[in-house]
Parts: structure tokens; sequence; C-alpha cells
């Protein structure tokens, strides 16, 4: 997780917390677009692929959760 800014490590909460991109954005006060920016880095930095058999979120949540 140090790999990430602190506005990733909030927005990764958020998704912890089973917010949509659109209620992160309003919590944030960020466009949704933006939350997508930080959500695509996120992936980056914890080197989850894209794949048909996993969900990406979930990964980048459970990893935020293991600490």
């Amino acid at each position: 997780m140090a790999r990430l800014t602190a506005r990733e490590q909030e927005v990764l909460a958020l998704m912890a917390e089973g917010k949509s991109n659109a209620s992160i954005a309003a919590a944030l006060t960020v466009s949704e677009g933006t939350v997508s920016k930080h959500f695509g880095s996120i992936l980056t930095k914890l080197d989850l692929s894209l794949s048909d058999s996993t969900n990406r979120r979930v990964l980048a949540v459970l990893a935020y959760l293991r600490g």
C-alpha cells in the first residue's frame, strides 16, 4: 500500500466501503473520470492485470484490507 498516493488510498478505502465511482466522486468533490484515473493507477501499482476470470476492483479492495 505504500506505493499508493494519499488520494489513491482514500479512493481505495471508499471502494472498500462498497461505494460506487459516482459516490466516491461526490465524497471527494472530484469527477467520476478522476476517480477512474485514480483506480487505473491503483490497479497498475498493485500489479492487477486485466483478466476475464477476476474482478480487479474486488482484488484491489482485498489488497487494501490485507494492508
